[in-house]
This record gives C-alpha cells, structure tokens and sequence, in this order.
C-alpha cells in the first residue's frame, strides 16, 4: 500500500522538527554548564572595594578606554556590541570597569559606593555613602490606544 507524497512530506518533517528540538536541547544543557562554571569562577575571585563613581555609559567596547588585553580576548563578534562601562576611581587610580546590567541601573553616578568586582566586572552593590541603592523601575511601552488617550 502506497503512502501519499504528502503523507510522506508530513512524516519528513516531524522527524526534522523532532532532531531540531533534541539538539537545541543538548545544546542548551550545555550552554548552561559552560555559564554555571563561569558564573563560580566570577563568585570565587569577587572581592569589595570601595569606588568613587565618575561616569557610566554604555558604549562599544572598542570605544570604552578598557585595557588591550581585554580587547584581544573578547571574541569579535562581541566587540561591537555595546556594554554597561562604568569610570570610576578606586584609591589613586581611575579605571573603566565593565558592569553586569543587572547592576547598572542602580549605581549611581558622582557617589562612593561598595561594590562587588570581580576582576573587571562589577557584580554587585553592597551600599551607597550618603543614601541607599535606587533601583529603577522600567516604564511600560504604551500601545498604540494608550497614546492616544
């Protein structure tokens, strides 16, 4: 008994779509790992230091005034791509410090803070001097009826 072509097609496709979704999986386990692994690299090095806080934008990494090196061992699709920067002076010098977006919104700027860094990266605020951690609410996009009200 002979199957219809579309019947064949329909089958063909399943079996695609079923392997699809098996290596996305496995994939994704991995990705997972790799970021777990990382992620208790970054808590093992993470120390606090106190930071004046001069300026933070989000800018190119080429752009940001970060050190060579660190250049180098980004990989390139990466570089382009715009990241929390955060200037600040830690004791006599003044450094650019990479920051986890998470914690952008709430570091404030011209303030002595504590903040968690590991390495270059600014993983946590501990306390502000002279106030406390503003966190920002993100504004809801209106739709297209809520503008017109």
């Amino acid at each position: 008994m002979d199957m219809p072509w579309w019947g064949i097609l329909l089958i063909v496709i399943a079996v695609v779509v079923v392997v699809a979704l098996v290596a996305l999986i496995i994939v994704g386990n991995k990705l997972r790992k790799k970021q777990e692994a990382q992620q208790e690299q970054i808590d093992a090095a993470k120390q606090i230091m106190s930071m004046l806080i001069i300026d933070k934008k989000v800018m190119k990494l080429k752009d940001s005034g970060l050190p060579k090196i660190v250049l180098e061992q980004t990989p390139k699709y990466l570089r382009g791509r715009k990241m929390p920067i955060v200037k600040a002076k830690i004791g006599p010098k003044v450094m650019s410090l990479m920051c986890d977006p998470k914690v952008y919104d709430q570091i404030p700027v011209k303030a002595e803070i504590k903040a968690e860094v590991s390495g270059i990266y600014i993983t946590g605020i501990k306390s502000v001097r002279g106030g406390k951690i503003v966190v920002e609410e993100k504004k809801k996009k209106k739709g297209l009826f809520g503008k017109k009200k």
